[in-house]
């Protein structure tokens, strides 16, 4: 017999931005405050749920999660009906996380109240740094004052509050990069994302690296920062269950990445959201029309915003178990990645072993620390 599927998760890409950042390559727009085009995305969000539940069948909800873009900008109204909708269509697994991607300036931080009555109980603050410096080389449209003000008001409004922050900024050391992660966790927040900069093709940073007008640090001291990271987290009482997430106990880890990083299928729904869902036995890929008019006109056309759907094969899908799974303190069963081959005695794994980036498992597939420096390294040669 078939084991039950898991809980799903849905995400709602919201892709207006009062701001692009330099950094940013996700699926985002300018916010022109065009709000009849943006009742109209919505709108079309909640069709694209109600035809993709059909998709599902009866399935349990395990979290729904907004991201972006910044969908701290949108309707909190809109938010409150998606969530009912999304609650409705599928049945809820207890209590379902609502998160909701938030930037910490002034007007975003007025809606808090708002978006926590709307069903929200979850907030994703977007901090990325606390130094005014770093702010504006990050390109952030708010300043360290801001940022301490919203999280103070998001403890107050919302039963759980998550952080993002950027490391391994041009110019950073060690000791500034210790001392604004400490002023991170001393804002009380139970979960800390602390990102390493990348900078991706096409973005702006990438056209300033090009050009030599900035220089990223190198990587020794990415390593270095890496490690000072985790120091200051363990000491404050967090727990690395992800390369970039740290939670305080397992009460605080976000339920919504972990519905991506263990497998299980996921719902996406707005322009350019991706998801992954099983239909028929198989693990499918989906992808939404990018631009919003497209993705508005395709629900219209179609029923879905999705642009293209793609069965996965055993050993597509394996590898996209290690990639992603891997980077959880709990790794990946070597009987989800049977399709690679994969076991103990493997080549790659006993010589990742004997290197001390894989622990010595015989059920699970798990980085070590020191793997977890090296995850896109480990995980290559795993999936290949």
């Amino acid at each position: 017999m078939t084991p039950p599927l898991a809980p799903l998760g849905v995400y709602i890409h919201w892709p207006y931005c009062a701001k692009i950042c330099p950094y940013c390559d996700f699926n985002v727009y300018r916010d022109r405050g065009r709000r009849e085009e943006q009742a109209a995305l919505a709108a079309a969000i909640a069709a694209d749920l109600k035809a993709q539940a059909a998709l599902t069948g009866g399935r349990e909800l395990a979290s729904i999660f907004f991201g972006g873009g910044t969908p701290s900008l949108m309707d909190p109204d809109w938010a409150g009906e998606l969530i009912a909708l999304a609650k409705s269509l599928w049945r809820p697994a207890g209590e379902v996380e609502v998160t909701l991607e938030a930037n910490p300036t002034d007007a975003e931080t007025e809606r808090f109240d708002a978006f926590a009555a709307a069903g929200v109980g979850r907030l994703s603050l977007g901090l990325q740094a606390l130094e005014d410096a770093s702010l504006t080389l990050l390109g952030r449209n708010h300043d360290a004052a801001a940022a301490r003000r919203a999280a103070v008001q998001a403890a107050r409004s919302f039963p759980r509050l998550s952080v993002d922050m950027i490391y391994a900024l041009p110019g950073q050391t060690v000791q500034a990069w210790r001392e604004e992660l400490s002023k991170a966790v001393d804002l009380g927040a139970e979960h800390v994302s602390p990102y390493q900069l990348t900078i991706e093709a096409g973005t702006a940073f990438d056209r300033a690296v090009r050009r030599g007008r900035i220089v990223p640090p190198g990587e020794d001291l990415g390593a270095e920062l890496f490690e000072t990271t985790q120091a200051v987290l363990e000491a404050a009482g967090f727990d690395a269950y992800e390369v970039s997430n740290h939670a305080r106990g397992a009460a605080a880890r976000s339920r919504h990445n972990l519905v991506y990083w263990t497998g299980a299928d996921y719902v996406g729904a707005g322009p350019g959201a991706h998801g992954r869902l099983t239909v028929a036995g198989a693990r499918t890929a989906t992808v939404a029309h990018a631009r919003p008019a497209d993705y508005i006109a395709g629900v219209e056309a179609a029923g879905t915003g999705i642009a293209t759907r793609e069965t996965l094969t055993p050993r597509e899908a394996a590898q996209e178990r290690v990639l992603v799974g891997m980077r959880i303190d709990a790794g990946v069963g070597y009987d989800e990645v049977a399709a690679l081959g994969l076991s103990p005695q493997h080549p790659e794994v006993v010589e990742l072993t004997a290197a001390g980036l894989l622990v010595a498992d015989p059920q699970r597939l798990r980085a070590t620390r020191a793997g977890r420096l090296l995850l896109d390294h480990v995980t290559t040669r795993l999936a290949a």
